[in-house]
């Protein structure tokens, strides 16, 4: 893939076609953090309303972590940080060995990309999920979910519930992730559910949420998505069908980690 960055204006739509993690939004641009893991088929070109993404036809020559990384050091600091973060957690320990002898080599100091890796753009989804210890049944249970169908495939976009709601829109492993997600995140809300990487046409999606925005009056918007790079693709999704409604709503954003603990977006009580 070769990405054309005076056309890229950072809408991130190509994310969630990467299932492998290759590309990621850093600094406002799609970049490509590792031509290892990229398959080139271009299925995330399709989605580049800008044309500024498309598939180049060459010899393929033996991988080469020199060369990349002669390539990702022109794109930035954050740039160098995912990349050492992408062939970390998947379990690419020679190849990082080199890129970090790249580096000391052209003595370039980056010395936090590790600490920083959970949170700025690596593949957690790859690491192993250390909960944290449940010492007993957890208090407060009960199911907050207030109607029926979830899954946005099949819902009703004019259902009378959605007149006047709080709207939680969630990324399905979500509830599975975050152990409070009925009392913390769906009490009170109407909740609609979707995968951003599997689903197959997200377009439908996007005129499905398009028109709930249309016919109701919501008073809020609640994303809750997880912190792998695809999930990116939620936010994405629920912003595409703002701007094709012409509602003026701020969703809030709230990122779930693979251990179920919540990054941001979340007030906690009594604050």
């Amino acid at each position: 893939m070769e990405i054309d960055e005076t056309k890229c204006d950072g809408c991130g739509r190509c994310i969630p076609n990467c299932p492998e993690g290759a590309l990621q939004l850093i600094d406002g641009k799609a970049r490509l953090v590792s031509d290892l893991f990229c398959d080139g088929l271009g299925a995330c070109a399709g989605e580049c309303p800008r044309g500024a993404l498309r598939v180049i036809e060459r010899e393929a020559e033996p991988y080469d972590e020199h060369k990349v990384m002669d390539q990702i050091v022109r794109q930035g600091t954050n740039t160098i940080k995912a990349h050492l973060r992408h062939l970390e957690a998947h379990g690419e320990q020679q190849l990082l060995q080199q890129a970090l002898t790249y580096l000391r080599e052209h003595h370039l100091a980056i010395s936090d990309w590790h600490e920083e890796g959970r949170n700025a753009g690596g593949c957690p989804g790859f690491r192993q999920c250390v909960p944290a210890a449940v010492p007993g049944p957890v208090a407060g249970t009960g199911s907050a979910l207030r109607q029926w169908p979830i899954q946005l495939k099949l819902v009703n976009p004019t259902a009378a519930w959605f007149d006047g709601a709080d709207l939680l829109v969630s990324a399905d492993c979500v509830a599975h992730a975050c152990g409070g997600f009925h009392r913390d995140l769906l009490a009170g809300r109407v909740l609609v559910v979707f995968c951003p990487k599997l689903d197959e046409d997200l377009n439908d999606y996007v005129e499905k949420l398009t028109e709930i925005f249309r016919c109701h009056t919501i008073r809020s918007i609640t994303i809750a998505r997880m912190e792998v790079p695809c999930c990116s693709g939620t936010t994405m999704l629920v912003k595409r069908a703002l701007e094709q409604s012409g509602k003026q709503l701020d969703p809030r954003e709230i990122i779930v980690g693979i251990n179920g603990e919540i990054f941001s977006g979340l007030t906690p009580k009594g604050e």
